[in-house]
């Protein structure tokens, strides 16, 4: 015996769009948990290196604000895609990014500059941060709180929105 299917009605396609849009947050927060790299501790190791714009980076300069960590590389196409989310939360927040495996300073320069970004890059050419993050996927987001507590670990592409939401919360 067959059943007649229900009629499309605007309840019912409101209802399975908010099932599919549980369903996917489900499923990206057990994927983002099971990926995020297994730190050996959950506070913000000392950072002191010379930017490619020259500054000084130095992880234990005490602020009231969070401070967010972005692993990327030049040859990502999902950090591509991510770049401009990262430059909206740096005009907020405290960010340092660091290019993984992406050439010379003035690679990184060229890339920045055909993105439309302006947020602090740590070149790491020869992986030595990464490694120490134990970075294996690519963008990987730290958000450390002002005590240098880590508050959340994204990995792959996070929106502008989730970004600032999770900085707003690690405050």
């Amino acid at each position: 015996m067959s059943q007649a299917k229900k009629p499309w009605t605007p309840k019912r396609l409101l209802r399975e769009a908010v099932i599919f849009a549980l369903l996917l947050f489900l499923v990206s927060t057990a994927l983002n948990y099971w990926r995020a790299p297994k730190l050996d501790s959950d506070t913000l190791p000392h950072i002191k290196s010379t930017l490619i714009d020259g500054s000084l980076f130095d992880s234990k300069t005490k602020t009231p604000k969070p401070l967010l960590i972005n692993f990327w590389g030049t040859w990502c196409p999902v950090c591509a895609q991510e770049a401009s989310n990262i430059e909206s939360v740096s005009k907020h927040y405290r960010v340092l990014t660091i290019a993984v495996n992406s050439g010379t300073k003035e690679d990184i320069k060229q890339w920045l500059q055909q993105k439309g970004v302006t947020y602090p890059v740590l070149n790491d050419s020869s992986g030595k941060w990464a490694e120490r993050f134990k970075i294996s996927i690519y963008p990987t987001t730290f958000i450390y709180d002002s005590e240098g507590k880590l508050k959340f670990t994204e990995t792959g592409y996070s929106t502008t929105a989730g970004l600032l939401a999770r900085m707003k919360l690690a405050e």
